[in-house]
């Protein structure tokens, strides 16, 4: 007898949202047996408020009767019933990633030091930077620098040009790894759903400069970071992960802005990670995490 956990096998990802109604993973599942895909994990949402089913499945393919694109095929058939949107990938694949960062390097470093080890299964193409503090770290990683000074004057050139990089490379998402320019609204569209960015949670309590000093002086008892999709409404976009630490009294300005960059760095590689392994579904202003 065949096991469908044989080494050799490969697992498959396949996510879909279609309008909710009874019966969707009935065909679904249906389809997947027929076919003979050997699930081995899933996870499914139906919004009551949107109307909008979510699910995110794994599979093996050591007992499908047909090809890959065979089983496609019939999804695309079933789709068409469900009026549901659909992808299937490998499980291993990894997206490709261009990340933005001026001169702060704590959610860079957490990046970089994460997919070396192997915990953040993407391939990084290039590191884009209006500053070139960062060159030796990137480089040092082996991976491709390039510095793009910008000017308000030469803001929509620079822009120009990674849109350019992101599209030469193939990349899939861009992750703003503290890049401090505002990205221009057409440049939020251009990258709608493709573009990760990382802020201190005080907003909109604390904007502007030094927001860690005006919330010291305020006696802030928990400090947070907040990852989420870029949109054209600054610092507004569908929140895809969040981090917080509980601090009192004894913690100085200083303390608190390492306390922060500790947040946004691992919220932020949070995030790119759920991006990597397909667990993000935009659900209006808002995620559906599977």
């Amino acid at each position: 007898m065949t096991n469908a956990n044989d080494a050799s096998s490969v697992q498959y990802l396949f996510t879909f949202r279609c309008p909710d109604r009874l019966g969707i993973l009935s065909k679904v599942s249906g389809l997947l047996f027929e076919q003979g895909a050997f699930v081995t994990e899933s996870f499914h949402y139906g919004d009551p408020q949107t109307g909008t089913f979510f699910a995110r499945i794994v599979f093996n393919d050591q007992l499908l009767k047909f090809s890959i694109d065979h089983l496609n095929d019939a999804l695309t058939e079933l789709a068409s019933d469900l009026d549901m949107s659909f992808a299937i990938r490998r499980a291993d694949y990894r997206p490709k990633v261009l990340i933005a960062v001026s001169r702060y390097d704590h959610c860079l470093n957490l990046l970089l030091t994460k997919w070396r080890a192997g915990a953040l299964k993407v391939d990084i193409v290039g590191v884009v930077s209006n500053h070139d503090d960062c060159r030796g770290l990137v480089q040092w990683y082996g991976i491709p620098f390039h510095h793009l000074p910008v000017t308000p004057a030469t803001k929509a050139e620079q822009e120009a040009k990674i849109l350019e990089l992101f599209d030469e490379k193939r990349a899939e998402l861009l992750v703003l790894a503290r890049y401090m320019q505002i990205l221009s609204d057409g440049m939020s569209r251009r990258l709608a759903g493709r573009a990760i960015n990382i802020h201190h949670s005080f907003l909109p309590g604390f904007k502007g400069a030094r927001p860690y000093h005006q919330a010291h002086e305020r006696g802030v008892k928990v400090i947070g970071a907040t990852a989420h999709y870029v949109t054209e409404d600054l610092d507004e976009g569908p929140i895809i992960a969040q981090e917080v630490k509980p601090i009192d009294h004894a913690y100085t300005a200083e303390n608190m802005v390492l306390v922060g960059q500790d947040t946004e760095a691992v919220a932020l590689a949070s995030a790119v990670r759920l991006f990597s392994e397909g667990r993000i579904f935009l659900n209006g202003n808002r995620t559906v995490i599977l």
